[in-house]
């Protein structure tokens, strides 16, 4: 089936591991020019030679969504190479839970940097390329919890509400210019820092999925590939009427809809 995605230009932040890793293969294998950014090079340079070395098309950039400076340089360096922009993935992030008197001022400060000032420097760079071209597709990457948070899921689900908010303000103010944006709100999906908490505990994989599965309908962690797909089926040409909505890709995780 032809997505509608070949020779679609796309911009895909923490894209070097998990969900964005995934995205720009699936968006690779269908023909689109990928971008990924992300904070370690070597990382970054290693999904490059992966997707390359299967025929995807792809430019890695080392970038920090938390510096302005980066992210203009990701767009102007997109934009030189390819011409402009059809595809943005605001991926970039990391899950912080605790208690709310136990987190402190710098630790609301990154997560919000992150994900909430990160996102909307993306997007200020990345609409005025698709009002050029007439059109693009925004997806940005939020959580289940976000709708129905839970004790001790702060700042996670704060700065990931304030995702949707974007995601439903944005939607609503760019739809005449064929702008579309939605959401993916992931709940437990394998990625890096799962296996970076393996690790720090000492922790074998299969206990570690296990032990996380049990609060999750379908027992089990989604993949990332999973999210992958939702993903590029908003940017396709199957999501062409789809606009200012979110998905829960949770495994059954969440209470609402």
């Amino acid at each position: 089936m032809d997505l509608g995605l070949k020779g679609k230009v796309a911009v895909i932040t923490g894209g070097s591991d998990g969900i964005g890793r995934a995205t720009a293969e699936v968006l690779a294998r269908e023909g689109a020019k990928v971008v990924i950014c992300a904070r370690g090079q070597e990382k970054l340079d290693q999904t490059a030679a992966h997707i390359r070395k299967n025929g995807g098309e792809v430019t890695a950039v080392k970038a920090d969504v938390t510096s302005d400076a980066d992210v203009n340089r990701l767009f102007d360096e997109t934009v030189k190479k390819y011409g402009g922009v059809d595809l943005l993935l605001n991926n970039a992030g990391l899950s912080q839970r605790g208690k709310f008197l136990e987190i402190d001022d710098k630790m609301w400060q990154i997560d919000i940097d992150i994900k909430v000032y990160g996102a909307i420097r993306c997007l200020r760079r990345a609409i005025p390329e698709m009002r050029k071209r007439g059109g693009g597709r925004i997806v940005n990457i939020t959580i289940s919890s976000a709708k129905q948070p839970g004790a001790g899921s702060m700042p996670t689900s704060l700065s990931r509400a304030a995702g949707l908010v974007i995601t439903k303000a944005l939607s609503k103010e760019y739809a005449p210019e064929n702008i579309l944006v939605n959401t993916v709100c992931i709940g437990k999906i394998k990625s890096g820092q799962h296996d970076r908490r393996m690790v720090n505990n000492s922790i074998s994989p299969e206990k570690y999925y296990n032990d996380n599965s049990k609060d999750i309908p379908m027992a089990r962690f989604g993949e990332a590939e999973e999210a992958a797909n939702a993903i590029v089926f908003f940017m396709s040409s199957m999501g062409s009427y789809v606009t200012g909505s979110s998905l829960n890709l949770d495994g059954g995780t969440s209470g609402v809809l």
